[in-house]
Formats: C-alpha cells, sequence, structure tokens
C-alpha cells in the first residue's frame, strides 16, 4: 500500500477531500478507517459511492487496515487515509503502519472539545494522541486544501496554552 495522504477529518469523503486532495495526491484509493463507521451500513454505503470517478472507496476497520496494509496486491495502490479521530491514528502507528505526516482537516466542535482554529477542535484524548504523534516525530499539520498555508499543529497547541 502507497499512503499517500493520511487525513483527519470527521467529516470524511466530501467535496475538498474527493476532488482537491485526491487530484493532488494522484490518489486511486480512498479508504475510510473507522470501526464506527464501518458498523453503519447506511453510512458505509454512502461513502463508499462517494468518491468521485475514477477513484475507488472503501470503509473499513482498524483491524482490517492493519490486516491488508503489507497485502502485495496492494502493494504500487496510491491511498488516503481518512480518520474520524487522532486516537485511531496513534493505533495504526502502534501495528507497524509507518508515515511521516498527518494532515488535519476539520475536527468539528462537540461537548468537552475546545476550539483550535476556525476548524480544528480537541480534547484531551485528541491533544494526548497528537502528543504521541509529535514524539514520533510525525509532522501534524493543519491545512482545508493543499493550496492553504500549512500549519503545523502543535504550534498552534502550544501558542493557546493547551499543551
Amino acid at each position: 500500500m502507497d499512503i499517500q495522504l493520511i487525513r483527519i477529518d470527521d467529516r470524511l469523503i466530501h467535496g475538498q477531500v474527493a476532488i482537491t486532495w485526491a487530484k493532488d495526491n494522484r490518489i486511486s484509493r480512498i479508504i475510510v478507517v473507522s470501526d464506527e463507521v464501518a458498523a453503519n451500513p447506511i453510512q458505509k454505503t454512502l461513502l463508499s459511492q462517494a468518491a468521485p470517478p475514477g477513484i475507488k472507496a472503501h470503509v473499513i476497520t482498524l483491524n482490517k487496515l492493519i490486516d491488508i496494509y503489507m497485502n502485495p496486491m496492494l502493494k504500487d495502490v496510491k491511498v488516503m487515509l481518512l480518520f474520524t479521530n487522532p486516537a485511531d491514528v496513534v493505533t495504526i502507528y502502534k501495528n507497524g503502519i509507518n508515515f511521516q505526516t498527518v494532515n488535519i482537516g476539520g475536527m468539528k466542535f462537540t461537548d468537552g472539545k475546545q476550539m483550535v482554529t476556525h476548524f480544528v477542535s480537541v480534547n484531551q484524548e485528541d491533544i494526548d494522541a497528537f502528543k504521541y504523534l509529535d514524539q514520533q516525530r510525525i509532522e501534524l499539520e493543519i491545512r482545508k486544501v493543499p493550496s492553504d498555508r500549512k500549519q503545523l499543529l502543535m504550534d498552534v497547541l502550544k501558542k493557546g496554552s493547551y499543551i
């Protein structure tokens, strides 16, 4: 599996992801990785049909991604992995899936979360997961679309005294 982009965006597959990021990274497959979404047949079906022409979309569990990561049939497949939260990204990292950068595109505000940018909100579990990834020297960059100026999440968290 040739991972071109790992993105956290709780909106999952939508216009920006399906078109802008996929084209910019020459993606042929979008994989939504979420136990919760994979357990919802309606959401799974809708997301599987949301990719633009020429790009396949799948919704799988964390364990399924870990199982198929080294599958030789996927060796040259350029993929975008989409997650709803950073804890799931930590899980795949701890299970041997290596990457250098995580793009944070959207984490909505809900009870118990604090807004750190106008489109990224975090709670303590999110902060702990991001701190772990940062300690592994993984770049955590905030951008909605590829043309946006890159912001480093850890700088934003430090500046706002969240960590």
